[in-house]
């Protein structure tokens, strides 16, 4: 269990994220068109961008700055997860011109208990945490960042840095 904080008050995790060296565990989510997407399906490195909820400016902010990064990024895909309804999520990155990640929904799936990353308590009780998670082309995790501050965007210099 991981603990953040949150405003005045803190919040804890099911589990802790994967460790980096370790292997990333498999997943399946729910794409932006309902269809599923698992870790099977992704090629190359996989950059995880974990967030509550697209609806927060701060969750917003990083999936803008992972769409800029993303263009820039050969044989890596970003995928940017939550717990939000695909529909939210699709409709965020439509509005915003958003084109060059991909948006996938854990509502049924296990991911966030797979990943150590859903939260047990708080306001937020059931959505994930903030972090990021690189996976290189092997399934071996080359990054882990649980953010210590659920409105604190991650450390996207650190994440791009790890696929060199």
């Amino acid at each position: 269990m991981a603990t953040i904080a949150f405003g005045d008050s803190t919040a804890n995790t099911v589990g802790d994220l994967p460790a980096e060296g370790s292997k990333a565990p498999s997943f399946t989510l729910v794409g932006a068109d309902l269809a599923e997407l698992s870790s099977a399906d992704l090629t190359g490195k996989t950059v995880l961008n974990i967030f509550p909820s697209i609806g927060t400016g701060v969750c917003q902010a990083s999936v803008r700055k992972f769409n800029e990064l993303a263009a820039g990024l050969e044989g890596t895909t970003v995928l940017n997860v939550s717990m939000d309804l695909p529909f939210a999520l699709a409709g965020f990155c439509g509005a915003e011109g958003i084109e060059n990640v991909t948006v996938a929904s854990g509502f049924r799936s296990t991911f966030g208990q797979d990943y150590g990353i859903t939260l047990t308590d708080s306001k937020f009780q059931g959505l994930y945490g903030r972090a990021v998670v690189v996976v290189d082309a092997d399934g071996t995790v080359i990054h882990s960042q649980l953010v210590p501050a659920v409105g604190q965007e991650p450390d996207y210099d650190a994440a791009i840095a790890s696929l060199s």
